[in-house]
């Protein structure tokens, strides 16, 4: 099997979010790329094969449960592809949409980018929302009001809950058991905590249990599902928003999402990619 490791969403040479990437002549059976992925051991593995018209059919599985869309694996995707096929643009065919990811060279790491599904947003019931607060320990007073807490989709559905400081951020914590329990029961891939720097810069975290994984360093599809929202609100993002997450972790990435202004159109997420180890 070609498996790549690849840190998608890097901060220069460093950090970013690792994945698997398996670039085959077919796919195999799910039982097969559910093992490989749990041997790999990242959040995400991508799995590709050509579907014979110019785009690739991609699966994407966690060490614990098929994912039907994952943000950082479809960066790390695109850079294996610049690498091995060359810059481009590749149409991808996932399980419940078709999107495309671009890889182009930028000095020794690659530049990649992806559209997303396209997005909706709602909010949520007063059970859900307790629920979610209670799971981290958060109190009505750290959430910031101008963002509420509301479920958000962009290929996979993601809780978003705005904080009103960083330091309420930083202090997210968690038990993964009961974490993947609520996540499962809700119907979420991840939850987004988010803080405001700024209108445009935007400072998260994201637990991922329902995958089996406590945290994600950068996570594409959360970007995206939250960058949806903000446009749902009306919030004045210019056009775009950065995205810092992973600085609890260590694991420092930068992400970028471009908004166009159509409700549900889909969001360009960018940023750079390093390469791990290629077997």
């Amino acid at each position: 099997m070609n498996l790549h490791r690849i840190a998608a969403f890097s901060d220069g040479d460093t950090g970013g979010n690792p994945a698997g990437v398996a670039l085959l002549d077919a796919l195999p059976g799910a039982a097969l790329m559910q093992r490989v992925a749990a041997e790999v051991g990242y959040s995400e593995t991508a799995f590709a094969a050509p579907t014979g018209d110019g785009a690739w059919r991609v699966r994407y599985f966690a060490p614990q449960s098929e994912v039907p869309f994952c943000g950082h694996a479809t960066i790390a995707l695109g850079a294996v592809l610049a690498r091995e096929h060359g810059e481009g643009v590749y149409a991808l065919v996932l399980n419940e949409a078709r999107i495309s990811v671009e890889g182009r060279r930028d000095g020794a790491r690659i530049a990649a980018a992806l559209q997303s599904p396209p997005t909706w947003s709602r909010a949520v019931d007063a059970e859900l929302r307790t629920e979610a607060l209670a799971l981290f320990g958060y109190a009505e007073s750290d959430l910031d009001p101008r963002i509420p807490v509301a479920l958000a989709h962009a290929g996979a559905n993601h809780l978003v809950i705005a904080l009103g400081s960083r330091e309420r951020l930083s202090a997210m914590r968690y038990d993964l058991d009961r974490g993947k329990a609520f996540m499962d029961r809700a119907g979420l891939v991840t939850i987004v905590l988010a803080w405001a720097e700024s209108a445009t810069r935007f400072h998260t975290r994201n637990p991922f249990a329902s995958g089996g994984v406590y945290e994600d360093p950068a996570t594409g599809a959360g970007t995206a599902a939250f960058a949806g929202y903000l446009r749902d609100l009306g919030w004045s993002h210019g056009g775009a928003i950065d995205v810092v997450q992973g600085e609890d972790m260590g694991m420092r990435s930068r992400l970028r999402a471009e908004i166009p202004a159509r409700a549900g159109e889909s969001i360009r997420v960018s940023g750079t990619a390093r390469v791990i180890e290629s077997s």
